[in-house]
């Protein structure tokens, strides 16, 4: 498919896929004027340059909304986070982003790295390729929290985190300290912010059912969200550390693996959105052992998995607004490109149908990002964010895993690949 030479031009469809859940259409074209989609229709001017793609599926391009921008180089992310300087990690996350576009990820939500304020100014300077970026810059932990490197001693976090090495969590305790370092993420040029309300899996000392932060803390943080229009999505894992963020006001709840009906509920009422990751725990119980996952690691993914499934079929059965992210991080074991696995995994464990999976991936992922008045469906008035994948993913969603079926990716009207 060529790339379009004007900035009106429309998009020929095979079958298209707008991203809300209903029926798709036949053999339509959408009309691109400035980036925007004009209309939808069965005929379309005849002098209106057209890009083909009749032999293709067009929807909306993919929203991966919680993912960790971090340059990993290996699976062993203690030691490296070690040795590697912090400039090879930013170099890494270059490519990686460019892995995340050609993937037919448009748009994606960085939960918590030091490199993405500057990955997203350069995506928007034009300096390079690579999908919509909204990120949370460094993520707010609580003393003995989960953003926390409990292998360290607390002077050398602290250290690591002003010098912003490693993971680049902010320790803060109490509502002043809390309140400051929202304030300071704001400042670095993160979009939302990003706390943990509970241990997890991956942290050395803690657990998922561990309560992190108080309801104040968190309602500080929220609150100076709001005062900048923007909002707060928690690492909450625990049932009890997933209510203390609903009740606080947090907008999404990242894993949420030990979701229970109360705390669902509870989401359904505040309209918040659940981002499950399954892909994570999925890769680390069949390949963590031999990428050199710590045993920690090891031991609780293969403790939360079933029940996180479980979960996840409850949630979505109850109503709860569910969109997919796979908290991947750009290493072997967790490599961008592949993280359509989501998809795939919510349809095949968790009772969602292929579309019920493009919604989260799209209009949910939007929703999760804040973005959704702009992107997430393919509807007149929003930015032409599109791919053109062959074959019919309501088929065989397992299609968007593969790069090679990505046949166009459109972002905001122009042609990436």
């Amino acid at each position: 498919m060529s790339r379009p030479s004007t900035s009106r031009f429309a998009v020929k469809c095979g079958l298209l896929l707008d991203g809300t859940g209903k029926e798709p259409l036949n053999d339509v074209f959408l009309v691109v004027n400035n980036g925007v989609i004009e209309s939808i229709s069965k005929t379309v001017d005849p002098s209106l340059e057209v890009v083909d793609a009749g032999n293709y599926t067009v929807m909306p391009g993919l929203i991966d909304a919680h993912l960790h921008l971090a340059g990993h180089l290996t699976d062993k992310f203690v030691e490296e986070s070690i040795v590697t300087p912090y400039e090879m990690h930013l170099i890494k996350a270059l490519y990686d982003i460019q892995d995340l576009l050609s993937a037919g990820y448009t748009t994606v939500r960085d939960c918590g790295s030091l490199q993405g304020p500057y990955l997203k100014m350069a995506v928007e300077s034009g300096l390079t390729k690579g999908p919509r970026i909204v990120t949370a810059g460094r993520v707010l932990t609580q003393t003995f929290g989960h953003g926390d490197e409990h292998y360290f001693p607390v002077e050398i976090v602290k250290l690591r985190s002003d010098y912003k090495l490693g993971f680049g969590g902010i320790l803060c305790d109490g509502v002043d300290e809390c309140v400051k370092a929202a304030r300071t993420v704001f400042r670095e040029g993160a979009d939302f912010i990003k706390i943990c309300s509970t241990g997890g899996v991956m942290s050395q000392r803690d657990r998922p059912e561990d309560e992190q932060f108080t309801v104040e803390e968190i309602r500080a943080i929220v609150n100076e969200a709001r005062k900048v229009r923007s909002f707060v999505a928690s690492h909450a894992q625990g049932a009890k550390g997933i209510k203390n963020a609903l009740v606080a006001g947090v907008r999404t709840i990242e894993h949420g693996i030990y979701l229970d009906d109360e705390g669902a509920r509870m989401m359904i009422e505040q309209d918040a959105i659940m981002v499950p990751t399954l892909s994570i725990v999925h890769q680390l119980v069949s390949k963590g052992k031999e990428a050199g996952t710590p045993e920690w690691g090891l031991k609780k993914s293969l403790e939360v998995i079933d029940v996180h499934v479980k979960n996840v079929e409850k949630a979505k059965k109850m109503g709860v607004k569910v969109a997919t992210g796979t908290d991947f991080i750009g290493s072997p074991m967790l490599k961008f490109g592949t993280n359509a696995m989501e998809l795939q995994l919510l349809v095949e464990k968790c009772g969602f149908t292929p579309m019920d999976a493009i919604v989260a991936a799209t209009k949910n992922g939007a929703d999760a990002c804040g973005l959704l008045g702009k992107i997430g469906t393919l509807e007149v008035g929003k930015l032409a964010d599109l791919i053109a994948v062959q074959g019919n993913p309501l088929d065989d969603i397992s299609l968007l895993q593969k790069k090679e079926n990505i046949k166009l990716v459109m972002k905001g009207g122009v042609v990436y690949a």
